[in-house]
């Protein structure tokens, strides 16, 4: 337990920020599963349409650095290779 006052300060900024980045990473898997859905549909109008708004999500979440940039490109090149897969 926190035994200084800025240290029980700092553990309870921790639990607000872990809850927060916990939301941001949930978002990221979200818009990456909303991808792949559409890639299964094997509708490849739909699946660029989620692709390109999922795209923003994924920047969004490297820039804040909760995922670093080389996942997030990761992702991304990962993504667009199954998009432009589809027949």
């Amino acid at each position: 337990m926190a035994n200084t006052a800025q240290a029980r300060k700092r553990a309870r900024q921790a639990v607000k920020l872990n809850a927060h980045n916990s939301s941001q990473r949930s978002t990221l898997r979200t818009a990456i599963k909303a991808v792949r859905k559409a890639i299964d549909a094997g509708d490849k109008a739909a699946a660029m349409a989620v692709f390109q708004s999922s795209i923003s999500v994924i920047d969004r979440i490297a820039d804040k650095r909760i995922i670093h940039k080389n996942k997030a490109a990761r992702h991304k090149s990962r993504l667009s290779a199954a998009v432009k897969a589809l027949a």
